[in-house]
């Protein structure tokens, strides 16, 4: 059916006015992160029934689509009205509509929160020190701890020499058993600038009385010094003392009250949960681990750090509302005084868990639809079959660079449909990571000759079942170009200096581009007194 337009300048005014809306990227990240507006989500077309559920869990939630004229649009809208949505748009010139309007356009991906870091340190004036002169301190033997705020499997990827895992959300929490002496520096770093600065303003708006410094340009500055990095350090933050927990919680709540959070019982949520005119998410912001322990039943895993560093990957509505929950009246309380400063009016924090459902083990799926039936293949019959079918792999480039069944080829699923090298196929198997992205995509092939299987398991069960492994990924016989990915400058220990230093001056112009944008509604909290706790 045919959609409405909407035009830049009333997405621009929906956004200002706080209203929900979700703008949705159809491209693949490569090419979302060359341009997009700044509250703009990344979605690729042939991963909309994976992801939509989690990022827009309410059906009546405004939507409104772009694309730079490749008929993504036109090829979406059917997906998304069998999965239910109702309330969809499509912005009226896609992405160069929006250019002209004036609208801005950002690069890289997770811009809202980078730009907010941004933002911080121009306002607060965010202590920050250079890597030779946090080199040169530690190897004088300085009073001082290196925490990285990053998710521990970036941390011990590549880490400052000393430094120890508190990843952003657990900085509060246990900085004072990591430094108890007040006369002990304390320097927060990440891979480039945002969770450096956040991490260290989150200590200094906590109150701690200790000297607080991000490491200016974090890892990325480090390198560009010319300093070597560690690799495979596993050094993180010891259990929390009473007393440690107890100036955290005050110090959190605090902060929560300045900024407008609202705290919440089972009945407040419950109440919540029954109102189908607002997008609702729910989120714990502890550890993984804590998560798979025990969480609350219908909450995701969010760690705090990361969620205020990479909004975007959790929420999909801008101005949905939110609810975290933690154990131990800190991290929410932390995390939900960010989110408030990003803009998100409707930030609340469930203040008990009470006899709330628990559940335990890892986040499960969440799909807007069952997955659909179709025909699958175990590992065994497949390394058996001959002669050999057709083995397309759909994980995401670096999964598929990692390890695939031998023989697979790389695809990105929006470009199956019609593919002239598939044509004459007659057998294939598709897989991915888990078999879920393959399952899913089984039916847009099944409608030629061809017999269409999904390798059982995907191909963590091909390896699960014996069978090795082939890594790297063949270009020439790819079935799509590997630009799914954003290469991200900041991450894995390959980057070129250029890159990384394009990337800081990215970061540079950010509040530039913000004052440019006018969409934001950032408000950083201003600085006051506070008593050492």
């Amino acid at each position: 059916m045919p959609q409405a337009l909407i035009s830049p300048d009333d997405v621009k005014r929906r956004l200002r006015a706080g209203e929900e809306l979700a703008l949705i990227d159809l491209r693949e990240e490569s090419f979302y992160a060359a341009g997009h507006p700044l509250f703009a989500v990344n979605l690729p077309l042939g991963r909309i029934e994976e992801r939509i559920a989690a990022l827009i869990p309410r059906r009546d939630a405004p939507i409104v689509l772009y694309d730079t004229g490749d008929g993504r649009v036109g090829r979406a809208l059917p997906v998304l009205e069998r999965l239910g949505y109702r309330t969809l748009s499509v912005l009226d010139g896609g992405l160069e509509g929006w250019r002209r309007s004036g609208g801005e356009i950002f690069i890289d991906v997770n811009v809202p929160s980078k730009a907010f870091g941004e933002l911080v340190e121009h306002v607060r004036g965010t202590p920050s020190l250079p890597a030779r002169e946090l080199h040169d301190r530690l190897a004088r033997g300085d009073d001082l701890v290196v925490l990285d705020a990053r998710r521990f499997s970036e941390y011990t990827t590549m880490s400052i020499p000393g430094g120890r895992s508190v990843p952003g959300a657990e900085l509060a929490l246990r900085v004072r058993d990591i430094a108890p002496s007040s006369a002990t520096t304390v320097v927060v770093n990440c891979a480039g600038r945002t969770r450096s600065i956040i991490g260290a303003q989150s200590l200094v708006n906590a109150g701690i009385p200790n000297p607080v410094f991000a490491l200016r340009n974090g890892t990325i500055g480090w390198t560009l010094e010319g300093l070597a990095l560690d690799h495979g350090a596993t050094r993180r933050a010891g259990p929390v003392s009473a007393a440690a927990h107890e100036a955290a919680r005050r110090a959190a709540a605090g902060l929560a009250e300045r900024t407008g959070v609202r705290l919440l019982d089972a009945a407040g949520l419950a109440a919540l949960q029954r109102d189908d005119r607002r997008t609702l998410y729910r989120l714990d912001v502890r550890s993984p681990e804590e998560y798979v322990a025990g969480h609350l039943a219908g909450f995701r895993s969010a760690p705090g750090g990361q969620l205020v560093q990479a909004t975007d990957e959790w929420i999909g509505v801008r101005h949905g509302t939110i609810v975290l929950a933690d154990d131990d009246g800190v991290r929410a309380r932390m995390t939900a005084h960010w989110l408030r400063q990003l803009g998100w009016n409707e930030v609340y924090v469930l203040a008990q868990w009470g006899e709330l459902p628990v559940e335990l083990g890892p986040e499960p799926v969440r799909l807007a639809a069952l997955p659909p039936s179709v025909e699958t293949i175990s590992p065994q019959a497949l390394a058996e079959a001959a002669p050999r079918p057709v083995i397309i792999d759909l994980a995401p480039s670096p999964a598929f660079r990692k390890g695939h069944v031998p023989g697979a080829v790389f695809a990105i699923r929006a470009d199956l449909e019609g593919h002239p090298e598939l044509v004459a196929a007659g057998d294939i198997v598709l897989t991915s990571t888990d078999g879920l992205s393959a399952r899913l995509a089984a039916p847009d092939l099944a409608v030629g000759g061809a017999r269409v299987r999904v390798l059982d398991g995907g191909t963590a069960g091909w390896r699960a079942a014996g069978f090795d492994l082939e890594t790297g990924l063949d270009e020439q016989a790819a079935l799509s170009a590997p630009d799914d990915v954003y290469k991200r400058p900041y991450e894995g220990t390959d980057n070129a200096a250029a890159a990384m230093q394009a990337y800081l001056d990215w970061e540079f112009g950010l509040v530039e581009q913000l004052g440019r944008d006018g969409t934001h509604g950032f408000r950083v909290l201003e600085a006051s007194v506070t008593d050492p706790v």
